[in-house]
């Protein structure tokens, strides 16, 4: 007797479609995939629209200046992404019935995650737990938690602009942002400098400054000290902040106690205001529907005890 369409589905598709088609939707396009699968662009565009006779419907717009995800596509890729994040979990899941705790662990995070209690969780784990392994990948925090949402990273750590209602998170720290301006510029060697003379100055921004955005409270303090209107550098990396402030592109916000070094190196200066500092929260993000290997249920486990043991304004740096 035959199966019905639906249940024939899975046998008859080629499951590697599924990766190439992946790779398309995240690389942005054929040409960029095709390089990053080590591919020829017409086998890459000749698997897209296997699978697209596969499913009976159209993934994707393809026009000359134009490259666009249909609804079905989103929803494919959506379910790529997931059966990618469980298949990812099989090594440190098969790796669970040794004796010692074995496993990987994948981190999704937000660029300079600088925390000297998630550092030490780090350390001491690794020192009771030498056989598990680690990977940190750097990606702007929406990409995190979407990556941990898709089961793709073991756990993430980033800004939030709201509660996501399908993770789990907990504050691993707090810390404040302050303005600083480069030793280029005319401000840095100024005796006393108060919050008049900000009026006007160019800035430079984060991309998640937006409204709405987990940083939107740094740009509501600009505009409360009359900075110029529009940026005139934007990054979604702190570093790269960094780098446009130390060249004078513009005054910046950085965490205090990231900046601390550059101040005290006499790369920055610190502006006012001085109180009453923008606030952000880091958050450790995890997915309740996980199959956890024991490496990344032990490590959540001793991260858990950790922060329940270590009150939160001690996690908070910046105001020392």
């Amino acid at each position: 007797m035959s199966l019905p369409q639906h249940q024939r589905f899975p046998w008859k598709l080629d499951w590697n479609l599924l990766r190439t088609f992946m790779v398309v939707v995240e690389q942005g396009g054929i040409s960029k995939a095709a390089d990053f699968l080590g591919l020829k662009q017409p086998t890459v565009s000749a698997a897209l629209k296997r699978l697209e006779q596969s499913t009976g419907k159209q993934l994707v717009i393809r026009k000359p200046n134009e490259f666009t995800i249909t609804r079905p596509g989103q929803t494919l890729y959506t379910e790529c992404a997931n059966i990618f994040g469980t298949i990812s979990q099989l090594p440190s899941l098969l790796d669970d019935d040794r004796a010692e705790l074995r496993g990987h662990l994948s981190i999704a995070i937000t660029s300079s995650v600088i925390s000297e209690h998630f550092d030490a969780i780090l350390s001491n784990f690794s020192k009771m737990h030498p056989h598990v392994t680690y990977s940190f990948s750097v990606h702007e925090s929406e990409d995190v938690e979407t990556m941990v949402n898709q089961n793709r990273a073991s756990f993430g750590i980033c800004l939030l602009s709201k509660m996501p209602r399908n993770l789990n998170c907990v504050v691993l720290y707090r810390e404040f942002f302050g303005l600083y301006c480069g030793e280029r510029h005319p401000l840095f060697g100024v005796k006393e400098i108060n919050t008049k003379d900000l009026e006007g100055e160019p800035f430079v921004a984060f991309q998640t400054e937006a409204e709405g955005g987990p940083l939107h409270a740094i740009s509501r303090l600009r505009a409360r000290l009359g900075l110029a209107t529009d940026w005139r550098g934007v990054s979604s990396s702190l570093n790269e902040i960094r780098r446009l402030i130390m060249a004078n592109i513009g005054i910046g916000a950085l965490p205090l106690h990231v900046a601390k070094q550059d101040v005290l190196a006499g790369n920055i200066r610190q502006l006012p205001p001085y109180d009453e500092l923008p606030m952000v929260n880091i958050y450790l993000v995890t997915n309740p529907t996980r199959r956890q290997s024991d490496a990344e249920a032990e490590f959540l486990s001793v991260c858990k005890a950790e922060l329940d043991a270590i009150d939160i304004e001690e996690r908070t740096y910046g105001l020392d």
